[in-house]
């Protein structure tokens, strides 16, 4: 009789010690709402550095000629990008067309310089030919980097025939596990 009370009392023991431990050390994950991807600051954040660029290049740039976007690279390995380069690349290239600029789409040119991993890359050697190729006034050209609590983005406006700089934005997103999972990849 002893021994049954003791089991029964350890099993019950053990039961409410795992069920405690599940419950206060591994919290659910919480599902994000469509209200929230609404509301997220990713993509308003790279439309506000897109606005800052077209403030600095509206009187000097003609909405009639071309622009290329490169993608927005590692600033410590210039020939890689992840998804956040190409999202930002992307959006940034999206508010351009937004504003009335013809912004040239890269991803169908054949002259290129592609990786699988990486997206189209502007190289210094290739940015002349492919402007020429493309009749680009000028390339919107960027870099990342990845600090404890940040991520740093730098964006440029480039005339490619002199290299000269018409316009530049700096900005910072959180490193949280969004813009984390998105450096990773």
């Amino acid at each position: 009789m002893f021994a049954r009370y003791l089991w029964a009392t350890l099993s019950a023991a053990v039961a409410i010690g795992t069920t405690a431990c599940s419950n206060s050390t591994v919290p659910a994950r919480v599902e994000p709402t469509w209200e929230q991807a609404v509301s997220s600051p990713f993509i308003s954040a790279n439309y506000q550095a897109a606005d800052a660029l077209l403030a600095q290049i509206r009187p000097g740039l003609n909405t009639g000629q071309s622009l290329l976007m490169a993608t927005v690279v590692s600033i410590d390995a210039l020939d890689k990008s992840s998804t956040l380069g190409r999202l930002i690349s992307e959006q940034v290239a999206g508010r351009f067309t937004h504003a009335g600029y013809r912004m040239v789409e890269m991803k169908f040119a054949n002259a290129i310089y592609m990786r699988r991993d990486q997206g189209e890359m502007m190289l210094t050697r290739e940015i002349g030919n492919l402007a020429k190729t493309h009749d680009a006034q000028a390339v919107v050209v960027g870099t990342y980097g990845e600090g404890t609590d940040f991520v740093f983005v730098n964006l440029k406006v480039i005339q490619p025939t002199t290299n000269v700089v018409l316009a530049v934005h700096d900005y910072v997103m959180p490193l949280n596990a969004s813009t984390r999972s998105l450096l990773r990849r």
